[in-house]
């Protein structure tokens, strides 16, 4: 996104990616997709595919004590809404958009290491079709992920870093089956959190609340389904299932580095920050934060102004802290806690049932949810 971002600017840029191309186009992530987001990628032309294929979603549904209850994201923001279109497809519009401008895009990259952080060009070194590599560059930017290279090449005390580690995680599966609902559904469930998703009309996306160390060995399809039918079923509603094409465990954490740049470079994306999936904010996050970047680079290149990119941390940090906190807020306020009690229940379903009852508690919800216009 940011190379294509840069590329409408006339900025030339590098790619480098170490997995192949087949890896991160097939690479299942992320699915929600933020009205902005969606509206960048029509915008600078790589949203032709999202527009035809894409789920339009007007709400979701919250469900507690046997009973489901649908925020109206469209009345409650003004019209913005959500759009269900896999990470992996936006992986696959952006590579093809890259590959046409001719511009380098270089898969299967080792070895990579920065250095010169704080210079007018800064280095980076890698290996690539049996090549040692030394490039150098004006600006460095690290959307290498959490276990990526740049954050820990930046000297030891310039970043703080704020983390929280939630005691559970999430067992997901991706099945062949048609999803049993036209909208997601976040249950609160006294066995624990569940989440009905879909990633085409044909193909489902669940999750459930499990241990951190749970061993998915002892979670056999059928298990899985049976206790899906627990947490999601309601009388009248049928769960749809099928063959489960993939399933996995995810922790989950929220986590922050600040400040999000040192001297030429620059932290984007899950390098710099991670939210927990329930408020769906991860990917947006990311296109957010480079739009941010490119907006500063351009300045640079044009006029020389350098003001963009000194903010360009602070500037990316409100919004993280915002979609960090409601992310947290989702969270906390739909999974079973560890060590909780009937008090901590009952102020669950308290928050749960003002969320529902309440026209701007359920527009807080809904504008968060469907992304910030300004932070």
């Amino acid at each position: 996104m940011l190379a294509h971002l840069l590329h409408l600017d006339g900025i030339d840029s590098v790619v480098l990616e170490d997995r192949s191309r087949e890896y991160v186009e097939q690479r299942i992530r992320a699915g929600v997709l933020e009205q902005r987001t969606v509206d960048l990628l029509t915008e600078i032309g790589v949203g032709e595919r999202l527009q035809r294929e894409g789920l339009v979603h007007d709400g979701i549904e919250l469900q507690f004590e046997g009973k489901r209850h649908r925020i109206d994201f469209p009345r409650l923001t003004g019209g913005r809404r959500i759009t269900v279109y896999g990470q992996q497809e936006v992986v696959k519009d952006l590579i093809a958009a890259r590959l046409d401008t001719g511009r380098p895009l270089l898969f299967e990259v080792e070895g990579v290491s920065v250095r010169d952080l704080e210079s007018e060009s800064p280095l980076i070194r890698f290996r690539h079709g049996g090549d040692e590599v030394e490039l150098r560059c004006d600006f460095i930017a690290g959307c290498d992920g959490f276990h990526g290279v740049c954050r820990d090449s930046i000297p030891v005390g310039v970043l703080t870093a704020f983390e929280r580690v939630y005691p559970f995680a999430w067992l997901g599966i991706l099945a062949d089956a048609p999803p049993s609902n036209e909208e997601l559904i976040y249950a609160f469930h006294e066995r624990g959190f569940a989440l009905h998703s879909m990633r085409s009309p044909t193909i489902t996306r669940l999750y459930l609340q499990v241990r951190p160390d749970e061993d998915l060995a002892e979670w056999p399809d059928d298990r899985i389904w049976d206790e899906l039918e627990r947490r999601l079923g309601l009388e009248g509603w049928t769960l749809n299932t099928g063959e489960v094409l993939e399933k996995g465990i995810t922790d989950l954490r929220s986590f922050v580095v600040e400040p999000m740049q040192h001297g030429r470079l620059f932290l984007a994306g899950d390098a710099a920050h991670i939210v927990p999936a329930t408020g769906a904010k991860g990917l947006n996050l990311a296109v957010a934060d480079v739009r941010l970047l490119a907006w500063a680079l351009a300045a640079w290149y044009r006029d020389g102004d350098e003001a963009l990119l000194e903010g360009y941390s602070s500037d990316a940090l409100r919004r993280v802290w915002r979609a960090e906190h409601f992310s947290w807020f989702m969270t906390s306020m739909l999974h079973r806690l560890e060590g909780s009690d009937d008090f901590d229940t009952k102020l669950q379903l308290s928050q749960l049932a003002y969320v529902c009852s309440s026209e701007k508690a359920a527009a807080s919800l809904a504008e968060n949810y469907v992304g910030l216009e300004h932070v």
